[in-house]
């Protein structure tokens, strides 16, 4: 294969290009997103300048506490953007959240690392930390979908959940099937991405890993760990998160709090 053709400044600068004719049309069609647009051009221009810096020191340094500094970053990064697009300010949701992604995260890689890549260092940055931001950025979504599904729920049903309590139901047995509905809302996009990936889609790892010369063959066997440790991820995560809010409706007395 032909090696990767690498992206100068005059490349990236042509490649802006696009979002300005992106800018362009919207302000055509007077659409009203050409401030987006901007907005977005740039902090993607500074954030993935900056990233690509962080990861070029944290190769170059090859320690485990560096990799461990730039993961938990990252980790509670994403607690805190799940935890805002959930739109009831609920007590210790971002401990929850945080926790739950952890653990689930945490979980996921261990097992990959022991049981499936087994390199020869368990930091090993190549490995570690592209496999922990891919799982800790589809965690964070399902940690979203599943928590805003289970409180908008409960929220629109006080009145059945009372009466379910009324009835001697537990508050878990009075919630049980918002929960189970919960969960499914966060793996759907998950599922539905198994479901076509390869048909419809070309992931977005495997379109890395050609670029750089992989033999499609591996790329398309890293594609298939990954997709099964998000699965994995997002289940747990969004078990956990759910869990977890589930009691913050309900005081000591089991009594429905408003």
């Amino acid at each position: 294969m032909q090696e990767l053709i690498k992206l100068d400044f005059v490349d990236l600068a042509c490649a802006v290009g696009l979002m300005g004719a992106a800018i362009g049309l919207s302000a055509w069609e007077r659409i009203g997103l050409e401030l987006n647009l901007a907005i977005a051009t740039g902090r993607t221009i500074l954030q993935l300048a900056v990233l690509g810096y962080v990861l070029e020191f944290i190769f170059a340094l090859d320690n485990p506490w560096a990799v461990l500094a730039i993961l938990s970053i990252m980790l509670t990064i994403s607690a805190i953007v799940a935890r805002n697009r959930i739109t009831q300010k609920i007590p210790q949701m971002l401990p929850l959240v945080w926790g739950s992604i952890f653990v689930s995260t945490t979980l996921t890689m261990v097992y990959t690392n022991v049981l499936i890549i087994q390199p020869n260092r368990w930091f090993e940055p190549q490995y570690v930390i592209p496999l922990a931001g891919i799982v800790l950025g589809n965690a964070m979504n399902a940690a979203a979908l599943g928590g805003e599904r289970l409180v908008s729920t409960i929220n629109a049903s006080h009145l059945e959940i009372e009466t379910h309590l009324s009835l001697g139901a537990t508050p878990q047995q009075a919630i049980v099937q918002y929960r189970k509905d919960a969960v499914r809302a966060g793996l759907i996009p998950t599922l539905n991405q198994m479901m076509v990936i390869g048909m419809v889609t070309l992931p977005g790892i495997i379109t890395g890993q050609l670029l750089s010369g992989v033999n499609a063959r591996e790329a398309a066997s890293y594609q298939i760990l990954i997709m099964f440790m998000i699965a994995f991820a997002n289940l747990l995560t969004t078990v956990l998160v759910t869990r977890g809010i589930s009691r913050q409706f309900f005081n000591s007395a089991a009594q429905l709090v408003r």
